[in-house]
């Protein structure tokens, strides 16, 4: 007997009652509608889910050249899995899912497939979908799904560890490499740790215990991408699912951010001025969000080589922004990784391509989330070889914020000779003096403002002109109630010690901060 088929053009839910008996062959839902064209972003497609099923497969189609859909699926309690843009099926069992979907028990009764609408450019837009539910499983065992377990500290070591804040797994629809294509490639590149960031799914994270066992020393970093159609944005360290779908019942931005907040994840806005239309759709960051409620922004994503071409400078003004407003946001960078540095189109980096240091007490999903917390970050902005630079103050500050009415701050760079260095206070840059050798110090004498904050950065700038590495901000203020100090930084330029001075004066600076066995090592790649 061939399988039992049930169309439906769809003007109202669908809900259809199955006999309670074993199905002899697979029940096939084929509904297909138009897409409504007002209201919220997503949309739903009932239907009903027999007892004794145990997988259920969605063939999903925008039966259009021009308009984009994208497609999840909701069980009766909630998500099971967001595929987005996947041109595969999506299939769910009991243990054992596609990419980017839950598994888990399959219950009786409504479940939905979620619709995003994407782009919308030829109406009327109209979707279809073959649902077949089965009640004998035909995906391979995934033995390696695990409930994700903190792996703890990997290294119990304080120092710069390096990164990458945004790379994408096989987990989300538009990305290849599995973890351990991940790990290897990174390894490669010196770098400690990666934040696997896909697409509206942790799906990814049961597959993070099995794999951190192969790569004991390399922290995989959980996390989502939270993607909207009004901007991205990265959840680091997020381990339950946030809704992303915006203008439903009670989702919202802000409360998105809180929940990802609640759970002790950090939130980062993600290429927010990458605005390239069907290229990356919602790309550009144009929520309206409290922005108490983010924790630090992306100023790189991929290589400059690449996106400089079109918005050159613009991410890093854009920090500059919300800055001003003062808010303190540390600068991180991530490449955007899909492919494993395999296979890359124009537009695409392989991971490394921007760096992230980050100072922590270990190597541990903990540690690197205070060290940015504290602000205690350095973007290498094309490589992981870029020089590194360490911002330092004579006075030792709190967190990321010096309370004094005057300091002395130090950068000591590293692999930087034949570069250039510059400070860049409150968003204006300073002048540029050449980096002399490959373990360099300079100086600079600043002042807290009569009222409110000043912010210092340093900047290594290569002899065409173009940033290599870039610093998070110092803020100074005076102690409440004392006298403001006398200016002693005009112009924002940088005094360079004798090179025997300047070793002795960043080893003291260090020793203040507590870093100084940190700056005694020679890196080429912190």
């Amino acid at each position: 007997m061939g399988a039992m088929k049930l169309t439906a053009w769809l003007a109202l839910p669908l809900m259809v009652a199955w006999p309670l008996v074993a199905l002899a062959e697979p029940v096939i839902l084929e509904l297909e509608g138009d897409v409504p064209t007002g209201g919220p972003d997503h949309f739903f497609v009932p239907f009903a889910v027999p007892e004794g099923i145990v997988e259920i497969q969605i063939d999903h189609d925008d039966l259009s050249d021009k308009n984009i859909l994208d497609f999840g699926l909701n069980d009766p309690a909630g998500f099971r899995g967001w595929g987005g843009g996947n041109s595969e099926p999506a299939v769910v069992g009991i243990d054992r899912a596609s990419r980017s979907y839950v598994a888990g028990p399959i219950a009786a009764g409504q479940w939905r497939v979620v619709v995003g609408k994407a782009k919308l450019a030829e109406l009327p837009a109209r979707y279809k979908l073959t649902i077949t539910l089965r009640d004998v499983g035909t995906l391979a065992a995934q033995p390696e799904r695990k409930p994700y377990v903190d792996p703890g500290v990997l290294v119990d070591q304080a120092r710069w560890y390096a990164g990458d804040f945004h790379v994408h797994s096989m987990e989300s629809g538009d990305a290849r490499p599995d973890l351990d294509e991940i790990a290897a490639l990174a390894q490669t590149r010196q770098l400690d740790f990666a934040l696997i960031s896909d697409h509206n799914t942790l799906t990814q994270l049961e597959f993070m215990v099995e794999a951190q066992k192969r790569h004991p020393t390399f922290l995989f970093i959980p996390g989502m991408e939270y993607t909207t159609y009004a901007g991205h944005g990265n959840a680091i360290g997020a381990t339950s699912w946030v809704d992303h779908k915006i203008g439903q019942p009670g989702v919202t931005i802000a409360g998105a951010v809180e929940q990802f907040r609640s759970q002790g994840a950090l939130f980062s806005i993600n290429h927010p001025i990458l605005e390239i239309g069907d290229l990356c759709i919602g790309c550009g960051w144009n929520h309206q969000l409290d922005l108490a409620l983010v924790d630090a922004v992306e100023i790189q994503t991929g290589s400059p080589k690449y996106i400089d071409l079109l918005f050159p400078d613009a991410a890093i003004a854009y920090w500059d922004s919300l800055c001003d407003q003062g808010h303190h946001l540390p600068a991180i960078g991530g490449s955007d990784d899909h492919k494993a540095g395999v296979d890359l189109g124009f537009f695409q980096s392989a991971m490394g391509e921007p760096t992230t240091l980050v100072y922590a007490s270990e190597l541990s999903v903990a540690g690197v989330i205070a060290g940015i917390r504290a602000g205690k970050t350095v973007v290498k902005l094309w490589t992981p070889e870029d020089p590194m630079v360490e911002l330092l103050s004579s006075v030792p500050p709190d967190g990321d914020t010096i309370v004094a009415g005057k300091a002395t701050l130090a950068a000591r760079v590293t692999a930087g000779a034949g570069q250039r260095i510059r400070f860049v206070k409150d968003g204006v840059a300073g002048e540029l003096t050449a980096i002399t050798s490959d373990d360099f110090t300079a100086e600079l004498p600043i002042a807290a403002p009569k009222s409110g904050e000043s912010r210092y950065r340093v900047e290594i700038v290569d002899a065409e002109d173009r940033r290599r590495t870039v610093t998070s901000h110092l803020w100074i203020r005076r102690v409440d109630g004392g006298p403001p100090a006398p200016s002693s930084d005009e112009g924002c330029g940088c005094r360079v010690p004798a090179q025997g001075q300047a070793g002795l004066a960043a080893v003291g600076l260090a020793a203040a901060l507590g870093l100084a066995s940190c700056l005694r090592r020679r890196r080429r790649a912190c």
